[in-house]
């Protein structure tokens, strides 16, 4: 899915900053870790928290200024992040009043390096993108673009990228909602209430790459995306096959437990990004009015 060469974006819409190597979370996470957690937006305690030693984090440390065009978020992946940002915000400052009556609050969206201390604790890379609710914001490490392909699988292309950071927004719009605080975060399992988040937010990312290309930028004139074809679609269904809870546990060598999933199957993923993404309604995304997962 491509931006239109007009559109233009606030490149202050975005935060950055670069923390201390390794200053963060106890516990040494690895690749396991990472791929259990790279999508949390439940409860990062488990895996944030106050690592040994002093936290530093330098602000503002990438420059956004080349960022000026739709052709340059084609071009360039920082870019594509302000633009998606930017495309997100018209979408659900429309879609979350109208459908839920509720006024949309835009996140806050950070790209960070090495590690970013926020109110959930502080994180390394290795935790993946994440959105943490008491600061109301989605954290990216962007070199989890390139873990993406190497490590899971999944095709690092645009609307991969795109798919990520919509499901985190996802998780936004459920903390809008209420629904974050209101769930059983402890449980597991194809159908805990932990599962059924995560499926909403997949399903909410779905609604939006959906209907992205008929949302106009205030600013141009011009629609923020094009529509997007079939392959593009594929590649964001191959990233939500790819964080599917029994890929991510055959992948690392273990046995496929269903009872311990936390994010749901890569076809219950796939599926409901499907609902979002056909349907465009958050009625049809309410997972938690559904026996069948």
């Amino acid at each position: 899915m491509s931006f239109n060469k007009d559109v233009r974006a606030d490149t202050g819409r975005v935060r950055s900053s670069r923390g201390g190597k390794g200053a963060a979370v106890g516990g040494g996470l690895g690749l396991v870790a990472l791929l259990i957690y790279m999508f949390t937006g439940v409860d990062l305690s488990g895996v944030l928290g106050g690592g040994g030693g002093e936290q530093t984090q330098e602000e503002g440390t990438q420059d956004f200024s080349h960022c000026q065009s739709g052709e340059d978020a084609n071009e360039f992946t920082d870019c594509r992040m302000i633009y998606t940002a930017d495309a997100l915000d018209q979408y659900w400052g429309a879609a979350l009043p109208e459908q839920a009556d509720i006024e949309y609050q835009m996140p806050g969206f950070e790209l960070f390096e090495n590690s970013v201390s926020t109110g959930c604790g502080n994180a390394t890379s290795a935790v993946g993108p994440f959105y943490c609710p008491p600061d109301a914001s989605v954290f990216l490490d962007m070199g989890f673009f390139d873990q993406l392909e190497s490590q899971l699988g999944a095709e690092n292309a645009p609307l991969a990228q795109m798919y990520i950071v919509a499901h985190e927004w996802g998780h936004h719009i459920q903390n809008q909602q209420g629904t974050m605080s209101t769930i059983d975060r402890q449980g597991t399992g194809p159908e805990s209430d932990g599962v059924r988040l995560e499926l909403q937010a997949d399903c909410y990312a779905g609604m939006w790459v959906g209907q992205a290309a008929t949302v106009v930028d205030p600013d141009s004139g011009a629609t923020f995306l094009e529509p997007p074809t079939r392959d593009q679609v594929n590649d964001a269904l191959d990233a939500a096959a790819a964080v599917g809870d029994d890929r991510i546990q055959a992948g690392a060598g273990q046995e496929v437990d269903p009872h311990t999933w936390t994010h749901g199957s890569a076809e219950q993923r796939q599926r409901w990004f499907v609902t979002g993404y056909e349907q465009g309604s958050m009625a049809a995304c309410d997972t938690f009015a559904t026996d069948q997962l």
